[in-house]
């Protein structure tokens, strides 16, 4: 059992798939904008992942990194799985390796958090967030679910399913994760705090499309997903009214 003063405040949950050397200058820029006690878990699935080797290297130097191999099973979403349940911070936040997310912002979420925010987004498409670069179908698609779901579903924040968020320990452990596929997670636990009536808050980011590597988003085989929970929060829109965060 870790001892509350042992815990971290912040965990970074960092799924990684043969990023190489181009991860360096991510977790340097992760850890560089980050004034609170944190761990940066790097998560990969396998030992011959070029991930690896530049990991550990960086875990010699910087002691807030723990490489984590994900037993789970293969996949972004269980490299996911996997890290939040490895993590022992207060605060639990999902960051991509490919360079898109925004470090400055991490310290505005977690102020948020301490404010009693179990769900904190970073948002595209909030005013003062914007989108750079990435496929113009799938821009289109995410920009439309997430205001769709927030003027109409009932959602709280404007982008629910980018994958830069943070989450409250007490939130992740009373929440059974469901997803199977791809990036649905993080639709889902804003469905879920949504339903559940937790509060939600959001920052606006500038997320920029990776300059390195090659994503893995399958959007064919993982749409039917997302439209689960999409549909999820529209069935729940009258049950229950979710508390928002007036400082947004």
């Amino acid at each position: 059992m870790i001892e509350e003063m042992a815990r971290p405040e912040l965990s970074v949950v960092l799924p990684v798939y043969n990023e190489g050397e181009s991860v360096a200058p991510v977790i340097r820029g992760l850890l560089d904008g980050i004034h609170l006690p944190c761990e940066l878990l790097v998560v990969y699935d396998f030992d011959e992942d070029t991930t690896v080797p530049v990991a550990r290297a960086l875990a010699a130097e910087l002691p807030e990194i723990r490489p984590i191999k994900n037993e789970l099973g293969r996949g972004v979403l269980n490299a996911m799985k996997a890290g939040i349940a490895e993590s022992r911070g207060n605060f639990v936040l999902v960051s991509m390796a490919d360079g898109s997310d925004e470090p400055q912002v991490v310290d505005g979420m977690v102020a948020k958090a301490r404010e009693g925010a179990d769900v904190v987004a970073a948002s595209r498409y909030m005013r003062g967030g914007h989108q750079v670069g990435g496929p113009f179908m799938k821009r289109s698609m995410s920009r439309a679910a997430g205001l769709s779901l927030h003027w109409f579903g009932g959602v709280p924040i404007h982008d629910p399913t980018n994958n830069f968020k943070l989450y409250s320990r007490g939130f992740l452990d009373t929440v059974t994760i469901e997803s199977t596929a791809g990036f649905e997670l993080a639709l889902e636990l804003s469905v879920k705090a949504t339903l559940a009536g937790r509060r939600l808050a959001e920052v606006p980011t500038t997320w920029r499309d990776r300059t390195a590597g090659k994503s893995n988003f399958k959007l064919r085989a993982w749409l039917p997903h997302y439209l689960h929970w999409y549909f999820a929060a529209f069935r729940g829109r009258f049950r229950i009214r979710p508390r928002r965060d007036e400082s947004a």
